[in-house]
């Protein structure tokens, strides 16, 4: 039925070598847009001006950021260089079809680092917009974009942005070779946090992006770890008998909702981060899985069979009578909240295909928003705009993200595997 049961199933076969690394990834992801929104708002970047292989860098990042958002059409500036201190000339941006201008510079810091300034201009009125500086380095130029990138999406949008944000998947380089990667949101600068021979599953993040839980089958059977990625050390917070699943972390990043067999069936439960206190949820004598805590921290939604065929349900954080949320069609799992609360992601069944899909928690009205057959794994972006999904294209797992609505959509694949177990990780605190 689902993924990750399947993975159970073979648990008997499993057999352990891990090793941590905290080096580059032998490959990145790569984006193709497949999508844009209808009404784009068209934005030029002049070329940055100051050190010039620093400004190339950061002046590329910041384009790419906006252009594969599908928010911002993107002005060709004929290769005219600009500063932040320099006067725009606001009739030629304008007769070029320019909305919003951005122009910077690359320049040192009083402490010897470098700096990355910038300032954002309303063409039209003929006005700033807004404008910072953040100190970097040379190994940093990138992450300085993201944010340059980030400060332009809010301005215009009125909404944060994500491009200084990470995501967490997992490659299945071949059949003996799993890793568990952090990259940028852009699908950058990727690392591995983990490798193993035997499967690595369900990566959540902690709320302050410090920490992930994932379950390894290192050891021969299911197994819950918290991975500190500053240190690169991990805790067992479960290995009880049977299976330990499914982690996902409460809002305030004190207790995780996982799944346990370890009174027979396979049941929600609640324990502290640091594995203690562990608390039954649910009873049904049924499979129930893939629970998330609802924004507010009130509701844990899951999947169960317990009506005869996978729907999502909720129960409260203290137990009780769950609540059945999904009732259009024979399939719905997976159910993931947008950070608002308002939105719940999940896969559905819709002819013959698996297919992500959007249900409005106020109306109840349902939204199939791909056309993929083969998708799993929804993760919202912190500030709800896009949902991260796994799915595949040419026989081979992918990411993919998509709108709420849709039409925006980007793929991320990598070269060297099957990419799967998404999920995007907070806002950089």
């Amino acid at each position: 039925m689902l993924r990750m049961l399947i993975e159970l199933r073979r648990v008997g076969l499993l057999a352990v070598v891990l090793a941590l690394l905290q080096a580059s990834a032998h490959a990145e992801l790569t984006i193709e847009i497949t999508g844009a929104g209808a009404n784009r708002i068209p934005v030029a970047i002049a070329d940055f001006g100051g050190d010039p292989a620093a400004a190339r860098i950061v002046t590329s990042v910041v384009r790419a950021d906006l252009e594969r958002s599908g928010l911002f059409k993107m002005v060709d500036g004929g290769g005219l260089a600009m500063t932040e201190t320099t006067t725009p000339p606001f009739e030629d941006w304008k007769s070029r079809g320019a909305d919003a201008l951005a122009a910077g510079s690359i320049g040192g810091s009083a402490d010897g680092r470098q700096e990355a300034r910038f300032r954002l201009y309303d063409v039209n009125k003929q006005s700033v917009l807004g404008g910072s500086a953040f100190v970097t380095s040379r190994t940093m130029l990138r992450a300085a974009g993201h944010r340059i990138a980030d400060v332009i999406y809010e301005k215009l949008t009125g909404e944060p942005g994500v491009f200084s944000t990470r995501i967490a998947y997992v490659v299945r380089v071949n059949a003996a070779r799993y890793e568990l990667h952090i990259a940028d949101a852009d699908g950058q600068n990727a690392q591995a946090a983990l490798i193993s021979k035997e499967p690595i599953i369900s990566p959540s993040w902690s709320p302050d992006g410090s920490r992930l839980a994932y379950v390894s089958f290192e050891n021969k059977k299911p197994v819950i770890y918290v991975h500190s990625l500053a240190s690169g050390k991990r805790i067992v917070v479960a290995n009880f008998k049977g299976s330990n699943s499914a982690p996902t972390w409460s809002p305030d990043g004190s207790r995780l909702a996982v799944v346990l067999s370890k009174d027979g069936g396979s049941q929600i439960f609640t324990v502290s981060a640091d594995g203690s206190g562990a608390q039954r949820l649910t009873t049904a004598n049924a499979i129930n899985t893939e629970p998330q805590y609802s924004p507010d921290g009130q509701w844990i939604y899951f999947t169960s069979d317990r009506g005869g065929s996978p729907q999502i349900y909720r129960v409260g954080v203290g137990g009780g009578d769950p609540q059945r949320v999904s009732f259009e069609g024979s399939y719905n799992v997976t159910p993931r909240l947008s950070p608002d609360g308002k939105t719940m992601a999940f896969i559905s069944r819709r002819d013959g295909g698996f297919r992500l899909s959007v249900m409005d928690l106020a109306s109840r009205q349902v939204q199939v928003v791909t056309d993929s057959q083969k998708d799993e794994s929804p993760t919202f972006a912190p500030n709800g705009r896009m949902i991260l999904i796994a799915t595949e294209a040419g026989g081979r797992g992918v990411l993919s993200a998509v709108s709420l609505d849709g039409r925006i959509k980007q793929r991320l694949s990598v070269t060297a595997g099957d990419v799967r177990e998404p999920a995007w990780g907070p806002f950089n605190k």
